[in-house]
């Protein structure tokens, strides 16, 4: 009774244990898949040299591009410290210090061992085209020390160069349709598909110079001002154009120097300027750059008050932009080509900063902006002071000539009125992305970086990992089992103790 008893179940249990394996074994064999495990992450470091600060931007993509383009994030921004890198004309090794604390805060970010590959360089701005203009000697030197300090990391350090006026314009387009999603999108299939909705048009206004981009209704008329490159597999095909002197800072010695120009005198009125505000200017300090005519020149100081008259700066701001002399027909200003503005546009950099500043980036209406900028041009110095006691002093007076060099620019300049206004969208990021030319310089490079295809391993799905490993572990144990009721049974049996 008892050897039949544990003979059975000893029976059941091996034969569950062969079962179990023999199954486990087949799936084993069968329905063996390829395993890709995801590409390892590239990583890109720009500086932004432009001509009033400099900042740096980290970038990371996966190993395996789309359409030989990566897909690009910014995970990381530092803002150098000091001015922009031509102000060390005279002192060139210091432009290179300054990029330090910045660079060794982006190589924290960078893990170690992506470090040696991660592509490093400077694209500097109009301010350095300028300086390429006045002194070609000291932009050499500057380079070199940069460069000097740059190569002492363990990066890719390809360059530090003077961008075009064409290549910052188009770069900056790149990354507003990047980052907006015009270019390239993530469906709801978890795939990239390339949208055919319209492209959005992209306004840079620097220290320096302003940029114009976007893709134009109508064939383009100048040929200068067509630009062609390639994203994702697509080709595009854009208007651009760099007004080099046309930057806000530039502007503002322009403007004074117009005026001092008309008043023959030492004594300055300043309509853009509040009223109660006096200064004393020095001629070397408005007569130092390529931008200002220097047909006539004070050989003494010179003093400045505040008129606060938006009606009058505007038509001072009108005479300097030149609205003459136009060669090819349509134009803007200053004799420039442009044809009829078309789409979504997105303003930033100095646009932003100076109406938000305005509170006027939240979609207000034409009519709210111009009477907004009309009311705050109008505010006493002292006034101002009063109200906005953090904010830097030379930013307070400059900014009634900003926003109506803004409202100038865009809407006599560029030909946007009042039913095209709302297509402007002032920003300074989208999705926790500064809007710039470093995102698309960035993802015009990765079209020249070698993509690497995902890592392949011969495995099997998940779920019928599980599954084999349940039957392997069931095979194993009906097989303990069965071996210690066999040994039990054995001893059982012979009388050496046990139950029946």
């Amino acid at each position: 009774m008892c050897k039949n008893r544990k003979g059975l179940l000893v029976g059941c249990l091996i034969l569950i244990s062969v079962i179990s394996g023999i199954v486990a074994l087949i799936l084993s064999i069968v329905e063996i898949r390829n395993i890709y495990l995801p590409s390892p992450d590239k990583y890109g470091i720009v500086f932004d040299a432009g001509s009033s600060h400099t900042s740096l931007y980290v970038y990371k993509w996966p190993a395996n591009k789309e359409n030989d383009t990566g897909i690009v994030s910014q995970i990381y921004m530092c803002s150098v410290q000091g001015p922009g890198i031509s102000s060390y004309a005279g002192n060139p090794a210091q432009a290179g210090e300054s990029l330090k604390p910045c660079m060794e805060e982006a190589l924290r970010v960078i893990p170690a061992s992506q470090q040696k590959e991660t592509t490093t360089l400077l694209g500097a701005t109009a301010g350095m085209r300028l300086l390429s203009v006045t002194n070609p000697n000291q932009t050499q030197e500057l380079f070199r020390e940069i460069s000097k300090t740059l190569r002492a990391y363990p990066v890719d350090f390809q360059s530090a160069r003077i961008l075009t006026g064409s290549e910052e314009g188009s770069l900056g387009w790149i990354t507003v349709n990047y980052i907006v999603g015009t270019i390239l999108r993530y469906s709801f299939t978890s795939t990239w598909i390339h949208p055919d909705g319209q492209t959005i048009g992209a306004m840079d206004l620097g220290g320096a110079s302003t940029q114009m981009t976007f893709v134009p209704s109508v064939a383009i008329e100048d040929k200068d001002a067509e630009m062609h490159f390639r994203l994702y597999g697509y080709n595009y095909t854009i208007y651009t154009h760099s007004y080099l002197c046309y930057g806000q800072d530039q502007f503002f010695k322009r403007v004074l120097a117009a005026l001092v120009k008309d008043s023959h005198t030492l004594a300055v009125a300043h309509p853009c300027y509040p009223k109660g505000y006096t200064a004393t200017v020095s001629p070397a300090s408005l007569y130092n750059s390529p931008c200002v005519p220097q047909a006539v020149i004070p050989e003494q100081n010179f003093t400045v008050t505040g008129a606060g008259n938006p009606d009058q700066c505007r038509q001072t701001v009108m005479e300097v932009m030149n609205f003459t002399n136009c060669r090819i027909e349509p134009c803007s200003f200053a004799g420039v080509y442009q044809p009829p503005v078309h789409g979504l546009f997105y303003a930033f950099s100095a646009f932003y900063y100076t109406l938000n500043f305005l509170n006027l980036t939240d979609g207000q209406s034409l009519s709210v902006t111009n009477q907004t900028v009309q009311e705050f041009c109008t505010l006493e110095w002292k006034k101002l002071e009063q109200d906005f006691p953090l904010e830097k002093k030379d930013r307070l007076l400059h900014y009634c000539t900003s926003a109506i060099y803004i409202l100038t620019l865009l809407l006599d300049g560029y030909n946007f009125s009042e039913q095209t206004w709302g297509n402007i969208h002032f920003t300074q990021q989208v999705d926790n992305t500064d809007v710039g030319w470093t995102l698309g310089y960035m993802l015009n490079l990765t079209n020249r970086i070698p993509s690497e295809a995902p890592s392949l391993l011969k495995g099997h799905s998940y779920n019928l990992w599980v599954s084999e490993l349940f039957f392997i572990v069931l095979s194993i144990t009906a097989g303990l089992v069965a071996a210690s009721l066999q040994c039990f049974r054995r001893n059982v049996c012979s009388g050496q103790g046990g139950w029946s």
